[in-house]
């Protein structure tokens, strides 16, 4: 999520896997297999050579975080009981029917929430405000769409 939230704050331009670890402070070696993820997802487009890196496929205001959760780590919803007992097979007993209304809660939170509203002055987040500042340094501006 902070990647995609470091490219979202940026003004467009490609941002390097260094760039986006140094600003959010995520381990560089993990943030290049999620950003791999993203693209292979469609969701982040890479160039390559002196000025290449890391930009979205779309805008921050087209892009919902459940988006985001299915590409890097899918939330999984109860289905049938996952302890294989024999009572449950043919529905989800008390527990597991509750647990999986909150899953199913989730994501329907997740898909009404985009980018561009987390970004959004009417909702700032201090902690996110101050790790998007470390963009500054390269000369990145906070987006406008």
């Amino acid at each position: 999520m902070r990647a995609v939230l470091a490219l979202s704050a940026g003004d467009g331009s490609p941002m390097t896997t260094r760039q986006i670890a140094e600003a959010m402070k995520v381990p560089q070696s993990y943030l290049s297999k999620v950003l791999q993820a993203l693209v292979r997802g469609g969701l982040v487009f890479t160039t390559r050579g002196l000025k290449g890196g890391f930009v979205l496929t779309r805008p921050p205001a087209e892009i919902n975080l459940l988006e985001i959760m299915e590409i890097v780590n899918p939330i999984r919803r109860i289905e049938h009981c996952p302890l294989d007992l024999e009572g449950h097979s043919s529905q989800l007993c008390p527990l597991h029917r509750r647990l999986d209304q909150a899953m199913a809660m989730v994501q329907e939170a997740f898909a009404a929430t985009t980018l561009a509203e987390l970004l959004s002055e009417n909702n700032p987040c201090p902690t996110l405000t101050s790790q998007l500042q470390n963009l500054r340094p390269y000369g990145l501006e906070p987006r406008r769409d």
